[in-house]
């Protein structure tokens, strides 16, 4: 049977998706949330969230506000556990949507699910894959809101270089004695490292701990559909909760211009698209419109290439021995060296940081192994789609290499680069792109920063 039809018989034999309920309680540890999804009668869902006590945060907040940002996040939890048996009706029944917020839910998710889709080789329209009907009661959020400060930011972090650069450059808007706040999801190495080498403590650092209901893994080792789902909205609604309960308005990611270009060519399949500037202003309007206009989600390197970041980081060492990327070595906290995303950011920060340097960080030169070869062909164009993968695009790719090459092996190449033909670089490195959603004092900030 193929994933087609199973995906058409699932739909049949699951007809219903239910978001039942949330719930939400403060203990002496943090709050707890807890949500209860099921699909008909027999296969329930219940994930949790836990954030715990920090001195900066106020778990004293009106119940409409925590009531309308805790349901919102349990509508972007939703998709994870859906994807399982894609059952054509979702029935909200603890809340209440405009047809507004449908279109919006219905965009997210498609898109969302597009490597989904497109990995498993599912036809599925955004009109009819999914019908979204609220049958819950409708609450507001802007009469109860609480003042939040425009003054600092939370910047969450991921462990890789990109969050560092936001991290280093923000600290350098603050008013002397004032500090970002570090935000990380489910602490692991690489992200804890971060904020050490940053200089910042446990209790200083806003975590949230989320889990993932052990049926879902139960569905997906009996055979249900399994895929990539848009985990960065996710994280983006557990954000407006962060900032609520530490009355900071200013929420800064780090996705750069590059998350827009799709991964598969010619489509709008994009691994990052909820990372993409398109998400992002889409997010931003139905903040404001659905929530409040004090949150002030954006993302700080937007104007940036990833060649820009690569640039930036290199001048922050501190980081070279504790920072990661690879998606396969996260559990333990290395660089596998033998993935795609392993490769590109051996390549995009090969032009700044020596060969040797580069060798002591990932175990190995990676441009000269010659196993790496069919994701180099994918990072450099030559394959029909890029790695699904966080990772730059093809343009950024040769700019790199292309400088690479020129500063560090004019005469003897890896084997990687053995037949490789060098692409001028493309974009200065002192030019920022347009569109974003930064103010004016930030842009100038990350203007400074690459001059």
């Amino acid at each position: 049977m193929s994933l087609q039809d199973k995906y058409n018989d699932f739909r049949q034999t699951h007809p219903v998706f239910v978001y039942e309920s949330y719930q939400y309680d403060v203990q002496p540890d943090g709050l707890h949330i807890v949500f209860s999804f099921r699909i008909g009668d027999h296969i329930e869902f219940h994930p949790t969230a836990f954030f715990p006590r920090r001195p900066f945060l106020s778990f004293d907040q009106p119940r409409a506000v925590m009531d309308v940002l805790v349901f919102n996040i349990g509508m972007a939890e939703l998709v994870s556990y859906w994807k399982s048996y894609c059952p054509p009706r979702v029935e909200v029944r603890c809340g209440a949507l405009t047809e507004g917020q449908v279109q919006f839910w219905k965009k997210l998710y498609y898109h969302g699910l597009g490597e989904f889709f497109y990995v498993n080789g599912i036809q599925a329209s955004q009109e009819e894959f999914m019908q979204i009907v609220s049958l819950g009661e409708s609450s507001s959020v802007r009469e109860s809101l609480p003042p939040l400060s425009r003054q600092n930011y939370l910047v969450p972090i991921g462990g890789g270089k990109d969050s560092v650069v936001t991290l280093e450059l923000l600290q350098q808007a603050l008013p002397q004695g004032m500090r970002p706040i570090p935000l990380i999801m489910n602490p692991r190495g690489a992200t804890v490292g971060c904020a050490a080498a940053a200089g910042y403590a446990t209790d200083e650092v806003l975590e949230i701990r989320r889990t993932i209901h052990p049926a879902l893994l139960e569905a997906n080792a009996a055979g249900c559909l399994n895929g990539h789902t848009p985990f960065s909205a996710m994280l983006a609604f557990y954000t407006l909760l962060a900032s609520q309960l530490s009355g900071v308005a200013n929420i800064a990611l780090s996705n750069e211009n590059s998350a827009n270009e799709s991964t598969v060519a010619g489509s709008s399949v994009n691994h990052q698209y909820s990372k993409s500037l398109d998400f992002e202003n889409d997010f931003r309007r139905y903040v404001a419109e659905y929530l409040s206009g004090d949150y002030n989600y954006f993302s700080f390197l937007r104007p940036l290439s990833e060649l820009q970041i690569a640039m930036l980081f290199s001048r922050e060492p501190k980081y070279f021995d504790v920072f990661r990327s690879c998606n396969a070595g996260s559990k333990q906290d290395v660089w596998c060296g033998r993935c795609a995303k392993c490769l590109f950011a051996y390549i995009i920060l090969s032009p700044f940081i020596a060969p040797e340097r580069l060798e002591a960080i990932f175990g190995k030169n990676m441009l000269d192994d010659a196993e790496m070869q069919p994701f180099f062909d994918q990072l450099t164009g030559h394959a029909a789609t890029k790695p699904f993968e966080c990772v730059g695009t093809v343009q950024e790719v040769h700019s790199a290499l292309s400088m690479t090459l020129q500063r560090w092996y004019p005469e003897q190449r890896p084997c990687l680069l053995a037949d490789y033909r060098p692409v001028p670089p493309a974009t200065p490195l002192h030019t920022l792109f347009p569109d974003h959603n930064l103010s004016p004092r930030e842009e100038a900030l990350l203007r400074e920063a690459v001059q």
